[in-house]
């Protein structure tokens, strides 16, 4: 017999908000703080990736061409796309 291991959002859904309203509202305020941090990473894509372009843009007094920002984009694309591929890859190996 084998041992179970469960997926790392899995025991953070438990909370419901018929039976543990505050625990369910602090989830909750985690999930958003969460997803605000992860969007303001300096990522093209992101929010945080359009700071950084303003940032450049002061710092330098010019725009930011346009094909770099084409760049910028195919490679912050190529990083979301692989950070989601390996929270996936990871919790398919937790579930084996």
């Amino acid at each position: 017999i084998g041992s179970h291991r469960s997926s790392t959002t899995a025991p953070m859904t438990t909370p419901s908000p018929s039976t543990h309203p505050r625990a369910f509202l602090e989830f909750l305020a985690l999930v958003s703080v969460s997803l605000g941090v992860l969007n303001l990473l300096p990522i093209p894509l992101l929010d945080g990736g359009h700071l950084l372009y303003y940032l450049i843009e002061f710092v330098a007094r010019k725009p930011v061409s346009e094909q770099l920002q084409a760049l910028a984009q195919q490679a912050g694309l190529m990083v979301l796309l692989s950070l989601m591929g390996l929270a996936v890859y990871n919790d398919i190996l937790r579930m084996l």
